[in-house]
């Protein structure tokens, strides 16, 4: 829904209420002493004029920030967030969130750790309230190594469920780089311990698909991701149940990188018949491929950085709409 639009309706409902307000004493005065009735009015109508002036204020305040996030301006809306995080110094939890998603749309990842760092020196605490946000950049940015020891460094910062998603991107980041000795145990133990179905699933997903073949006891890997798809089957039933859950969890960043494999794992969860792998595996480093691409790089990295980097500043992940946010 568009801002303007929310606002318009809630404005509508105030009103609304307001003229019940005003009118309830014409409407229930029989048998009712005006005396007491105005004890009940007077203090519920007082309480909503304060209610709609604080949206109001609201509203007119963040007007800039709101019509940038509507028209889906991430540029602009970046410079604005910088001028009020790096110029003012405003280290609004909001304001950091959503400058961090804004260069993630545009796969602008060098300013997002350039704003870790800021808000490092600034406002360290803000670090710990996002994890998934500047731990993804480093799985989009494809520091793999450096995403699964950030995530692993923050685990124990964070809370509930918060925590489980810090736990499985740390087993996913070592899966990605071909560290399969650490990344089966963190996803075996949320395949047969999380409370999340969606968690579940995926590390159900990963031990089958992509960590069995490596493993060195292939067995009991099988076993532990039969035992979590069982689970994932019980608590949702079907895959419809399966999209429901993913549908609760909105636009989070650390959901939209991740998408084509919730999509892939669900199918695999409820219709293993049907399952066909349409999404390609995990690109997982291995010491040869990045020695091979290493080689292969430095031969053309005189002549593709610059196009590539132009290319690559502008292009956005679909998915991700830091709009939620607010």
């Amino acid at each position: 829904m568009k801002f303007k639009y929310l606002i318009i309706a809630f404005g509508a409902l105030i009103i609304i209420i307001l003229l019940v307000t005003v009118f309830l004493p014409w409407v229930f005065s029989k048998g009712i002493e005006a005396a007491d009735l105005k004890y009940i009015t007077i203090p519920l109508f007082s309480f909503i004029v304060l209610l709609l002036i604080g949206v109001s204020i609201f509203f007119f305040l963040n007007y800039r920030l709101l019509s940038l996030l509507e028209r889906e301006d991430w540029p602009a809306l970046a410079y604005y967030l910088e001028q009020k995080v790096f110029g003012k110094r405003q280290y609004k939890p909001r304001y950091v969130k959503l400058l961090a998603s804004s260069y993630l749309i545009m796969s602008d990842f060098s300013s997002v750790l350039k704003l870790e760092s800021k808000v490092q020196s600034a406002k360290p605490a803000l670090i710990k309230k996002n994890v998934l946000v500047f731990g993804s950049t480093r799985v989009l940015n494809g520091n793999h190594g450096d995403a699964a020891a950030f995530f692993r460094a923050n685990i124990n910062k964070c809370k509930g469920k918060e925590k489980e998603w810090v736990r499985w991107f740390s087993g996913f980041s070592h899966l990605l780089s071909g560290t399969f000795a650490l990344a089966e145990p963190e996803l075996s133990s949320l395949a047969v311990s999380s409370n999340d179905a969606i968690i579940t699933g995926l590390s159900s997903y990963f031990l089958f698909h992509s960590i069995e073949k490596y493993s060195i006891k292939p067995a009991e890997c099988r076993t532990v991701s039969q035992n979590g798809r069982d689970r994932v089957m019980r608590a949702l039933g079907d895959i419809n149940g399966w999209n429901n859950e993913v549908s609760k969890m909105g636009t989070d960043i650390h959901v939209a990188i991740i998408k084509k494999y919730i999509d892939s794992a669900g199918v695999w969860l409820f219709d293993p018949d049907a399952f066909v792998e349409k999404v390609p595996e995990p690109v997982i480093e291995t010491q040869e491929r990045r020695s091979g691409d290493r080689r292969k790089g430095d031969r053309r990295a005189s002549t593709r950085y610059s196009e590539d980097r132009r290319k690559s500043d502008r292009r956005s992940p679909s998915d991700i709409n830091p709009k939620d946010e607010i």
